[in-house]
């Protein structure tokens, strides 16, 4: 398992997802990468309380409520 992270590096906290390994993550990756700014970083991680930097977090339940999160995200 991993976690698939949307951040704006210009605020606190950001979007995560858990997940599996293998194309769909690929694919996943690549679709948000596709919707993001040159402000946005997609990052894959193993464990949320190993990388501090990026909370708080905020856990999509799934890919859907991901992407609707990060496109209000994006707006704002």
């Amino acid at each position: 398992m991993c976690y698939i992270l949307v951040k704006n590096v210009n605020k606190r906290g950001c979007i995560a997802l858990k997940a599996r390994h293998g194309k769909k993550l690929v694919e996943l990756k690549r679709k948000l990468e596709d919707m993001a700014d040159k402000d946005t970083q997609v990052v894959l991680i193993s464990r949320p309380s190993a990388y501090g930097e990026y909370s708080p977090y905020a856990f999509a339940e799934s890919e859907e409520e991901l992407f609707g999160n990060v496109q209000k995200s994006l707006a704002n």
